[in-house]
């Protein structure tokens, strides 16, 4: 009789909780754009969200204790003339976040630490050199005041935010609209997936292209790219007949994927959260009501799926909270921040302690020793 061996991960227990209703945020005008970005940013101080406004583009900035219920008066901070399309909190100073917008300009504001008190309208630096509506923000992980834009233009541009110049410009790269780009952990590579359907590994310092793979995925829909551990990339996309896939790439043998899976055949865009500590990636469709969840190891079939979290409701957009920020006593690994059509949820991810697990071990045999002596008791009872 062959035993089918369950594959050991600390992580194979690893589960999802929304907090209790007076913990989340309540009663704010989540953006009604159709854009492909996480319309949301959270550090350990504050949580930022992308929200309707009229006459111009508005996010929200709120201190993280500020839960419950927030006034529709509460102060926003609205420089552009245009939708807000990303934000992004700076990783080295927390009250710093940068805005991109269909206004063309990439904005930079400072967030007092008790949060607004008053709508801010005015940034610290305005970067103009996009031609059309910037769409992608991401700052340098290790060094300070350099931050990345994508826009419509098809440019990407590195900015020297403290002198608030362009430093790299790269134009003659991408032939179509880029639809993502991100750095690698020590900010020495950058990654775009284009609408070309080329997957690019670029030097930031010289603005060239290092590896390329075309159609990492065969269907038309957008594409999202992230570096995972070792160098390897982690692609999420469609097959030509609208599948949504998840696929892993070693970038020196880009022929063929090291695993390319199919997941289900839903629209919207995965957008992938990879957590170096763990290896585990997080993919939350936009318009899901589920968060599913792999680990990503050196064998086969590499992408080993754990989880998924579901709830009722789906997603706008999502946000996910810095290693500095998450409360490990609790053994808290992560924590998103779950856009909806009117509030934020917090949503805990957690792994269960040895003890609990060994509880629950103990609790299954008792639960198996009490039936058992039922199961005894009543055939004594019949005999008699």
């Amino acid at each position: 009789m062959s035993r089918k061996v369950v594959r050991t991960s600390k992580f194979r227990h690893v589960f999802g909780q929304g907090v209790k209703a007076d913990q989340c945020y309540d009663d704010i005008r989540i953006s009604q754009m159709t854009w492909d970005s996480n319309f949301c940013s959270v550090n350990p101080k504050f949580v930022a969200m992308i929200v309707d406004a009229s006459g111009g583009g508005a996010f929200m900035v709120l201190p993280l204790s500020k839960t419950g219920r927030i006034d529709m008066s509460y102060p926003t901070v609205c420089g552009h003339t245009g939708p807000v399309l990303d934000i992004e909190f700076c990783p080295h100073n927390d009250n710093i976040i940068a805005s991109g917008s269909e206004d063309c300009s990439v904005m930079i504001w400072e967030i007092p630490d008790g949060g607004l008190t008053t709508s801010l309208t005015d940034p610290v630096v305005k970067l103009d050199g996009h031609s059309k509506r910037v769409g992608i923000l991401s700052w340098h992980p290790t060094a300070h005041n350099v931050l990345m834009s994508a826009a419509c233009d098809n440019v990407v541009i590195l900015w020297n935010v403290a002198r608030g110049e362009e430093v790299v410009r790269i134009d003659t790269v991408h032939t179509d609209l880029i639809y993502s780009a991100c750095w690698n952990r020590d900010g020495s590579r950058i990654l775009t997936a284009c609408k070309d359907k080329f997957l690019r590994v670029l030097d930031p310092r010289k603005g060239t292209v290092l590896l390329e793979k075309e159609k990492p995925h065969e269907g038309s829909r957008p594409i999202r790219a992230v570096f995972v551990s070792d160098g390897k990339i982690l692609t999420t996309g469609f097959s030509r007949m609208s599948e949504r896939q998840v696929a892993l790439w070693d970038p020196k043998n880009f022929g063929e994927p090291l695993t390319l899976q199919e997941l289900d055949t839903s629209s919207g865009v995965l957008l992938p959260f990879f957590d170096p500590d763990t290896g585990v990636v997080y993919l939350c469709g936009k318009g899901d009501s589920s968060i599913r969840y792999f680990e990503i190891t050196d064998e086969a079939p590499y992408v080993h799926y754990l989880s998924m979290y579901s709830s009722k409701e789906s997603q706008k957009g999502i946000g996910s909270m810095p290693k500095r920020g998450l409360e490990v006593n609790k053994c808290e690994i992560t924590r998103f921040y779950k856009l909806h059509e009117r509030k934020c949820e917090p949503i805990v991810m957690t792994v269960p302690r040895k003890e609990v697990q060994s509880l629950r071990k103990e609790v299954k045999d008792l639960k198996a020793a009490i039936e058992e002596l039922t199961k005894r008791v009543s055939e004594l009872e019949s005999k008699h």
